[in-house]
C-alpha cells in the first residue's frame, strides 16, 4: 500500500467518524430524543388512553428472543428470562415499573418510577388490586398482539386470581400509539423529508442511466442509503416498478430501464421509531423529448385533482369511515368514478379512482384510525386531530398513446389531521420526475 493511499484511507475513515449518521454522537442524540418523546407520551397521552379504555393496569410481557412490538417505544432494555413493563392508573398519573429488565438506555432515560425483579410481579399487582388489566392480545392490529400463547399462560399462572382480570388492550394500544405529541409529529416529518430526498434522488440521473441501470439497481441503491444513514423500514425491498398498457410490467427485477419507461416507486424509511410510506413517479425521456407525453401528464393531473379533493375534505370525524365516505361523495360529485380495488373500467371518458388513506407512524401501515378499506376495524375508530395518515390514491385515466388503455397513477404522501383538515409534513409529489 502506498503512503498516499494509506493517508487517503485514514482521512476517509476520520471523515466518516465525524459525519457518519451512525456515529456515537448521533446515537446519543437519537436516544435523547426518544427519551423526550417517551416522557411526554407517558405524562400526556398514557393516562387519558387508560381512562378512555377503562384500564386500571397495563402489563407488557417479554422474554429474551421474544420482544413485543412496543419494545422500542417502552425504552428497550435487556430481557433475561421474563420481563414485565407494568403501568398502573393512579387517577391523573400513571405509575410505571419495570420488573426483570435492565440496561443503560432503559434506566438512564428516567421515565420509570421503579425497577425490580421479575419475581416481584404477583405481589406488585396484588398491592395495587386492579380490576381490569390490559395485555397485548388483539384480533385486528398486529402491533397490539405481542403476547404469545405461552406468555399469556405464564402471566395467568404468575398472577393467580388476578389472571382472570386480563383483558385485550388492542384499542388502548391503538389510542396510546396514534395520539401524537408535538415532538412525535416533528420527528415523523423529519423521517418523511429523508424518505422524500432519497426517493427523488433515486429517480434521477444520479442513479439511473437509461439502457444500463436495472430496477433492482435502483432498489439496492436506496437500501444502501438506508444502511449508510442508520435508517430502517417496515417494508421489504423498495418497490421500483414499470407501468405500461398492460399494467405493472416488472418490480425491482433485473429489467433494464429504457427510454420511454414510466417508473413508479413505493417505499418508506424508519427513523426514531417512525416509519413513512410514500410513492414517486418518473418518466424516462425518449430522444428528442423534453417532457413526458401529453397523455402521461394528463393522467398525472387527474390524480392531483383527486388528491386536492381528499386534502380539502378529510377532517376529524366520529369515525374514520364517516370521513372517507364524505370524501368519496366529494370525489364522485367532481366527476370521478369509484371502483373496487384494481378493477378499472374500460370507459375512456372517466377517470376511475381507488382510495387507500391509512394510518402511518410507528409502521408504514400504522396503528390508529384508518380510512382504508383494508383496515375495517380501525375504520370504526374516531379520527382525531393529531392522527398521522397516508393520503393514498390510485387514479386510472385513459392514455391515447396506449390505445386508451388506462394509466394507473399512484399518489401517496404522509400528513397529519388537524382541526383545519389535512396538513402536509414535507413537500409532496407535485410533478413527474424526469430522467434524461
Amino acid at each position: 500500500m502506498t503512503t498516499l493511499l494509506r493517508r487517503t484511507l485514514i482521512a476517509a475513515a476520520l471523515t466518516l467518524l465525524v459525519v457518519s449518521p451512525t456515529s456515537a454522537q448521533e446515537a446519543r442524540a437519537r436516544w435523547e430524543r426518544m427519551c423526550q418523546i417517551r416522557a411526554e407520551k407517558f405524562d400526556l397521552v398514557l393516562p387519558q388512553a387508560m381512562q378512555d379504555n377503562d384500564l386500571d393496569m397495563w402489563i407488557v410481557v417479554m422474554r429474551e428472543g421474544l420482544l413485543d412490538p412496543l419494545w422500542e417505544a417502552l425504552g428497550r432494555g435487556y430481557v433475561g428470562d421474563w420481563g414485565y413493563w407494568v403501568f398502573t392508573n393512579r387517577g391523573g398519573r400513571v405509575e410505571r415499573a419495570v420488573l426483570g429488565v435492565g440496561g443503560y438506555r432503559l434506566e438512564e432515560c428516567e421515565v420509570y418510577d421503579y425497577f425490580g425483579s421479575a419475581g416481584e410481579l404477583a405481589d406488585y399487582v396484588a398491592e395495587r388490586n386492579p380490576d381490569r388489566i390490559g395485555v397485548n392480545i388483539a384480533e385486528s392490529i398486529g402491533g397490539a398482539d405481542g403476547l404469545s400463547h405461552t406468555s399469556y399462560q405464564h402471566l395467568q399462572s404468575e398472577l393467580g386470581s388476578y389472571g382472570s382480570r386480563l383483558v385485550s388492550a388492542e384499542r388502548f394500544v391503538s389510542d396510546f400509539r396514534a395520539t401524537r405529541t408535538a415532538l412525535e409529529i416533528v420527528a415523523f416529518g423529519e423521517a418523511g423529508e429523508i424518505s422524500r430526498e432519497i426517493a427523488e434522488r433515486a429517480f434521477s440521473n444520479e442513479v439511473i442511466t437509461p439502457g444500463v441501470t436495472t430496477l433492482e439497481d435502483v432498489a439496492w441503491w436506496m437500501s444502501d442509503q438506508q444502511l449508510a444513514r442508520g435508517l430502517e423500514s417496515s417494508f421489504d425491498m423498495p418497490s421500483v416498478y414499470i407501468t405500461g398498457p398492460d399494467g405493472i410490467a416488472a418490480t425491482s427485477t433485473d429489467r433494464i430501464i429504457q427510454r420511454g419507461d414510466l417508473l413508479m416507486l413505493d417505499w418508506g424509511v424508519g427513523y426514531l421509531d417512525f416509519y413513512t410510506d410514500m410513492k414517486r413517479i418518473a418518466y424516462v425521456l425518449r430522444e428528442g423529448e423534453t417532457e413526458p407525453p401529453a397523455g402521461v401528464r394528463h393522467a398525472f393531473e387527474r390524480g392531483l385533482q383527486v388528491r386536492d379533493i381528499m386534502k380539502a375534505t378529510i377532517k376529524p370525524a366520529p369515525t374514520a369511515e364517516e370521513a372517507v365516505e364524505r370524501t368519496w361523495d366529494a370525489i364522485v360529485a367532481a366527476g370521478f368514478n369509484r371502483i373496487e380495488f384494481n378493477r378499472p373500467t374500460d370507459d375512456p371518458a372517466v377517470t376511475d379512482v381507488i382510495l387507500g388513506p391509512h394510518s402511518v407512524g410507528n409502521w408504514g401501515h400504522g396503528l390508529g384510525p384508518s380510512l382504508a378499506f383494508f383496515n375495517p376495524t380501525r375504520m370504526t375508530y374516531e379520527l382525531r386531530p393529531g392522527t398521522l395518515i397516508s393520503i393514498e390514491l390510485f387514479a386510472y385515466t385513459a392514455n391515447p398513446d396506449w390505445n386508451n388503455a388506462k394509466i394507473r397513477i399512484p399518489l401517496e404522501d404522509d400528513a397529519v389531521v388537524t382541526e383545519r383538515g389535512v396538513e402536509w409534513l414535507y413537500p409532496v409529489n407535485n410533478r413527474i420526475l424526469v430522467i434524461k
